[in-house]
């Protein structure tokens, strides 16, 4: 008797171990890929048309075979969000805020698998101090990242060269030592010339905001009307992208006159938090998590050939990296300060 439930027992774990292991059958789904309108759509369709068989075929090598691969281009990129949410849409390249809006939502299917890799850069500090060392930020395609970095640079007034000094002695700034201060800042869409720069003053300095600084606050017409400000003194400090100075290191010595180079004229004062690159996102209405964890692996196997990054080249993209929703949250903050 004890053999024969011992017989039993086993064989129920061999089906049920079976079962687990069985895969979904997706040879009958069509497998929804949205791009989003970051360029015209026809642009996009021509460039992107390859991967309809690339993907496939990744998924076939993984025990995946689909009855299609559908690539659109949504009208917005609030339609691709929706699409998720439906389940009429598989798969979209989204912004990390589009992302973020869309997760939110109450029982949301959306998930984050990837987001976009690009060259990172030399310095990479959390610490502005650290950006200060007189030597350029250069760029490093062998250094991988899912992010960018918002810098606040000091630029040549008194006022900004006493700021530098301050926090190159490694002294923590408190407001009264900004507030007063004439800033350059982009537009308020602008992630790293507003948003996260704002997010910075209200995480540094008890909640406040560009609102409330005394000074002068002027949104200028691009970067280089910033670096041009903070080379003449009228602005104290300005926001901008991290390879920022590196792109106008030549007109800071040529169209802004300077005699000295940016990176000894600048100094970084303040750093932001990652603002992280586009996403791949999916939605678990049609999905489930075998054929996500195929979907994951094969983009990060797609851009890793030439045909994968010919294709990935839409958006510049150069390769993909596992990432999670928390790693979404100050795009969380900047959606929040943004009024989404």
């Amino acid at each position: 008797m004890k053999k024969f439930l011992v017989f039993i027992i086993a064989l129920g774990l061999v089906f049920s171990l079976s079962a687990c292991n069985t895969k979904v059958d997706y040879s009958e789904h069509t497998l929804v890929v949205y791009f989003v309108p970051s360029r015209p759509a026809d642009e996009i369709l021509t460039i992107t048309a390859p991967l309809a068989q690339l993907l496939k075929d990744e998924l076939a090598a993984a025990g995946y075979e689909v009855a299609g691969v559908e690539i659109l281009v949504s009208s917005t990129y609030e339609a691709a969000g929706e699409a998720l949410l439906a389940g009429t849409g598989d798969v979209a390249f989204l912004p990390g805020g589009t992302y973020v809006m869309y997760k939110d939502v109450a029982d949301s299917p959306v998930e984050v698998i990837l987001a976009a890799t690009r060259a990172g850069l030399s310095k990479d500090s959390e610490d502005a101090m650290d950006w200060n060392d007189g030597l350029a930020t250069e760029g490093d395609s062998e250094y991988q990242v899912a992010y960018y970095k918002g810098l606040i640079i000091a630029g040549t007034s008194t006022a900004a060269r006493t700021l530098a000094d301050k926090v190159n002695a490694g002294t923590a700034l408190v407001w009264d030592d900004v507030k007063d201060l004439n800033w350059c800042v982009r537009s308020a869409t602008s992630s790293s010339g507003y948003i996260y720069p704002a997010i910075w003053l209200m995480n540094n300095f008890d909640d406040k905001t560009f609102e409330d600084v005394e000074g002068v606050v002027t949104i200028t017409g691009g970067y280089g009307d910033t670096m041009s400000s903070l080379a003449a003194g009228t602005c104290d400090v300005g926001t901008i992208y991290a390879d920022a100075r590196r792109d106008y290191a030549d007109d800071w010595t040529t169209t802004y006159g300077q005699t000295e180079s940016i990176w000894v004229e600048t100094d970084v004062v303040g750093v932001t938090s990652n603002i992280m690159n586009d996403t791949i996102s999916v939605s678990k209405v049609n999905l489930d998590q075998g054929i996500i964890d195929a979907i994951q692996q094969a983009f990060i196997n797609i851009a890793d050939t030439t045909a994968g990054l010919e294709v990935m080249a839409v958006y510049s993209h150069e390769g993909y990296t596992i990432v999670t929703d928390e790693d979404y949250d100050a795009a969380r903050q900047a959606s929040e300060l943004a009024g989404n």
